[in-house]
C-alpha cells in the first residue's frame, strides 16, 4: 500500500532558475540540520541539473557558498555507475569537477561509492561506510537530512530501474542492481532508505520528462513500471523542483509558481 504524501512542486521558466532554487534548498536543509543536530548529511545524484546546482554552490561570487556549513557537511551519493572515479560517466567525477575541487569540504566528509569494485562488494562497502558514518548498529537505518533525486524518462530514480531486482529490496541500505535494459550494473541506495530522508526532492527538467512526470504523479500506481512512484517519504512531504517544460502536463501552479498534489 502506497503511503499518502503531499507533493509540493515549484516551477521556474529556465534551467538556471531551477539550479538556483535547488541551491537554495541545499543551503536551507544543510543549515537547518546543523542547527538541529550539529551535522548535515546529504545524499546527492548525478546529472545535468545537480551539476548546475553544484557549480552555483561552489561559486564564491554567488550568495550560496558562504551559507553552506562546509565544515559540518557530510556528503553521500544516491547512486553510482560501475566505473572508476575518473571515468567520464562517474557521478563522483562530475561532482568533484563542478564543486568538490573548489570548496572547503573536508575529504574525510566525502563518501563516494567505489564504482570500480565488483558491484556486490561496492554495495557492501558503501553500506558499511554509511553505518559507520551514522553510528548505526547492524539493524539501524540512516536518516539523511536531504536526498536529491532525478527522474529518467522511463520513470526510474536513483538506480532503481523498471522491473529490476532492487525494487524488491526492503532490508538493505545499499544494493548492486543489474540493469538489463542498459546491460550494466549500478550501485544504489534502496527506496526505503530514500523514503526515510527528512527532506526528499526531485530536480527535473525538459519536455522529455513531462509525460513520465505526469504518469508518476497522476497515473495508476505501478512502481514496477515507474519506480519513482516508490518515493513516498515517511515525512509525508515530497518536493519537486521543475522547469516549465517538465511541468507542462501537471495542474497549473499559482501566481507564486507553486502547486500541490495529494497522493493517496
Amino acid at each position: 500500500m502506497a503511503r499518502a504524501v503531499t507533493v509540493t512542486y515549484r516551477v521556474w521558466q529556465t534551467a538556471a532558475e531551477v539550479a538556483a532554487g535547488a541551491a537554495e534548498l541545499f543551503v536551507a536543509a544543510a543549515s537547518a540540520a546543523v542547527d538541529a543536530r550539529g551535522v548535515a548529511r546529504i545524499a546527492i545524484s548525478g546529472g545535468s541539473t545537480p551539476k548546475a546546482m553544484f557549480a552555483l554552490l561552489a561559486d564564491q561570487s554567488q550568495p550560496y557558498f558562504a551559507r553552506v556549513p562546509w565544515a559540518k557537511l557530510h556528503l553521500f551519493w544516491v547512486d553510482e555507475r560501475c566505473v572508476g572515479p575518473t571515468d567520464v560517466d562517474s557521478n563522483y567525477r562530475m561532482t568533484n569537477e563542478a564543486m568538490l575541487s573548489k570548496v572547503p569540504l573536508p575529504a574525510s566528509q566525502i563518501y563516494r561509492m567505489e564504482g570500480e569494485l565488483e558491484p556486490e562488494l561496492a554495495a557492501t562497502r558503501y553500506e558499511e561506510t554509511i553505518r559507520a558514518a551514522f553510528g548505526l548498529d547492524r539493524s539501524g537505518s540512516p536518516i539523511f537530512d536531504l536526498v536529491l533525486l532525478g527522474m529518467g524518462d522511463d520513470g526510474h530514480t536513483a538506480s532503481l530501474f523498471p522491473h529490476t531486482q532492487a525494487l524488491h529490496e526492503l532490508g538493505r541500505i545499499v544494493v548492486a542492481n543489474h540493469v538489463p535494459q542498459k546491460d550494466t550494473w549500478r550501485i544504489t541506495l534502496t527506496w526505503p532508505v530514500i523514503d526515510r530522508g527528512r527532506e526528499v526532492a526531485f530536480l527535473i527538467e525538459g519536455a522529455a520528462k513531462a509525460q513520465v512526470l505526469h504518469d508518476v504523479l497522476l497515473g495508476p500506481y505501478d512502481p514496477e513500471a515507474k519506480p519513482s512512484q516508490l518515493i513516498r517519504p515517511a515525512s509525508g512531504k515530497l518536493t519537486m523542483l521543475l522547469d516549465a517544460a517538465a511541468a507542462s502536463k501537471l495542474p497549473a501552479v499559482g501566481t507564486n509558481g507553486v502547486g500541490t498534489l495529494e497522493l493517496s
